[in-house]
């Protein structure tokens, strides 16, 4: 079900709404013909609707009706719940038990000239306002955001500065006490320098005494080994001599007695 609804508002803007509604019947079982009650049932609901829509916008502004349009006209329509104050769900027509449900503005048109750039204008100072609103609130979230970075910076400025005043502070007290250990322990290093070298001294003179042993050990057994390889060479070199000799004995005796032999044999057994 759909209507267009010529409205004039307070200030003489009159405006054409295009309006459609959701309706359908609620059937009384114990007597259904009611529905028929109404003949132009479409006619009479529209009139009567747009009738309210009327008185409604009458009472306020152009721009207080452009402002809140859809809820003026579903209060002037459905009515207010007086326990709520809220706009009801439904109005009912108890001619024919017709139930409208609920009502779309599709489209609000001004009807003259005068009222077109009066809208125009609002929708404009609507715009304007708007993005000045957003700038506005853009400035401010863009400054808050400055300042929450400058006091995050401030307060880690001041935290690093604590931080290196507790490293500052801590390097002085160790320093101290480097030079307090320093100061006392000097004699105690001093005098375990000296007796690590006597100790270094002592070990080193006990080293030296037992390698000139062995060294004297050493050069007492290479001499006498040197001097029984001379013996045992002067004992070969004496035997290969009397075996020469030996031998040389040997082959002259028998050189002899070849000899002997050779001159009986030439001057005969007999002879001699």
């Amino acid at each position: 079900m759909t209507d267009v609804v010529v409205v004039e508002t307070s200030d003489h803007a009159r405006l054409s709404l295009k309006v459609s509604y959701n309706w359908h019947f609620n059937l009384d079982k114990e007597d259904p013909q009611k529905i028929f009650q109404v003949p132009d049932f479409v006619g009479d609901a529209c009139k009567a609707i747009a009738s309210r829509v009327r008185g409604a916008v009458a009472g306020h502004s152009f721009d207080a009706f452009h402002k809140a349009s859809a809820e003026l006209i579903r209060s002037a329509v459905f009515g207010l719940d007086p326990k709520t104050n809220e706009p009801r769900n439904q109005l009912t027509f108890s001619s024919n038990n017709l139930v409208i449900t609920n009502i779309d503005i599709q489209s609000v048109e001004p009807v003259d000239q005068r009222t077109r750039d009066a809208l125009q204008k609002s929708v404009q100072l609507a715009i304007e306002i708007t993005t000045k609103s957003q700038e506005a609130e853009a400035r401010h979230e863009a400054e808050r955001r400055e300042q929450e970075a400058k006091g995050r910076l401030e307060r880690q400025k001041i935290n690093d500065e604590a931080e290196a005043e507790k490293a500052r502070k801590s390097l002085l007290e160790l320093q101290a006490q480097s030079a307090t250990v320093e100061a006392s322990g000097q004699a105690t290093a001093e005098a375990r320098a000296k007796a690590a070298a006597a100790a270094i001294e002592g070990e080193a003179a006990v080293k030296q005494a037992q390698l000139q042993a062995e060294a004297s050990l050493i050069k007492g057994e290479a001499e006498l080994e040197e001097t029984k390889q001379k013996q045992s060479a002067e004992i070969d070199h004496q035997k290969a001599l009397n075996d020469l000799e030996v031998t040389k004995a040997k082959e002259l005796s028998r050189i002899e007695a070849k000899k002997f032999k050779d001159v009986v044999n030439a001057i005969g057994a007999n002879t001699i």
